[in-house]
């Protein structure tokens, strides 16, 4: 059985044609499956459509946050309650092409463990955008090995990789890069990213920067490495200037050299500020971590629906 797992927020406008649409599909190519909706404390009437749905159709299920903890959160909850063979991630907003999902799921049949979906175009995304997840794509490749680029959320698993990725204690994920560190015998698949079907984004610069940082500083130490890297430079420039300045000295032609006193001390300031700044968020990360607070807290279920924690 093929277990589909759908994060929604606020997507009361997708829910019921998403489940139409895939439920179509997979009942033409006579593929068992299970949809599972993760509410991620939605504020609109998403969890009465999920609930509706189910009781029109016990394959659609769902559950619910008791406050919204983040996409992160959702896709872990999902991957949690699943009890297919092998499951795949898509977006309700059908950005994510499902007619895919036969072609992923004959590749699992094949032996693939996990199917990647790679982007092979961004859609209708603004330059900034894409410059920026180039960038963080890049950062993260470096800093980590996993190659991100076109990488997205919608991916197909097999029932290892599901349980590998459910026994990690960790509080702070990021599953993009996660699910490739997991390893197993992996295939690609490329994909035109849609229009959303209906409703707004719930993505803005704010939320991307915040979110590029979380995942940065969850799944690399990298950050820290820039730290020592800066340290090492500046003790070099250090000792670099001490020698100058003791010949100076000696030789008696030193200067007075109040300005350059002045702005060695603001960069030093301000590199000494910035390393301390990005010990901090570790040390933060570190903090929310050894508090043992679930990743999400499960408000309801649908009927039907096997209750995991």
């Amino acid at each position: 059985m093929l277990s589909v797992i759908i994060p929604a927020y606020n997507e009361q406008e997708n829910i019921a044609n998403t489940a139409e649409v895939i439920s179509g599909i997979l009942d033409a190519e006579e593929i068992e499956f299970e949809m599972i909706f993760a509410d991620d404390g939605s504020k609109d009437g998403s969890w009465a459509e999920i609930c509706r749905l189910n009781a029109d159709d016990p394959r659609v299920r769902g559950l619910r946050f008791s406050r919204n903890f983040g996409k992160e959160g959702a896709i872990f909850a999902g991957l949690r309650a699943a009890e297919g063979d092998c499951a795949v991630l898509i977006d309700c907003d059908l950005q994510h092409p499902p007619e895919l999902i036969p072609q992923m799921y004959r590749m699992w049949e094949r032996g693939a463990e996990v199917v990647e979906a790679r982007k092979s175009s961004r859609g209708r995304e603004s330059l900034f955008y894409k410059l920026f997840a180039k960038g963080f794509y890049k950062l993260m490749r470096s800093s980590s090995g996993i190659n991100l680029d076109g990488a997205s959320d919608f991916k197909l698993l097999d029932r290892k990789a599901v349980n590998a990725l459910n026994e990690m204690p960790e509080r702070m994920t990021f599953f993009r890069a996660l699910s490739g560190w997991v390893g197993f015998r992996t295939e690609h698949i490329e994909f035109d990213v849609k229009p959303r079907n209906a409703g707004k984004t719930k993505w803005n610069y704010k939320k991307l920067f915040i979110f590029g940082i979380n995942s940065v500083t969850s799944f690399t130490n990298f950050p820290m490495h820039v730290i020592t890297l800066i340290g090492v430079i500046f003790g070099i420039f250090a000792v670099v200037m001490g020698i100058q300045t003791l010949v100076n000295y000696f030789s008696g032609s030193a200067a007075d050299g109040f300005t350059t006193v002045i702005l060695l001390v603001l960069i030093l300031g301000a590199c000494l500020m910035i390393g301390i700044g990005i010990i901090g968020f570790y040390l933060s990360k570190i903090y929310e971590e050894i508090k043992r607070r679930p990743r999400y807290i499960i408000s309801e279920y649908t009927k039907r629906m096997r209750r995991k924690e």
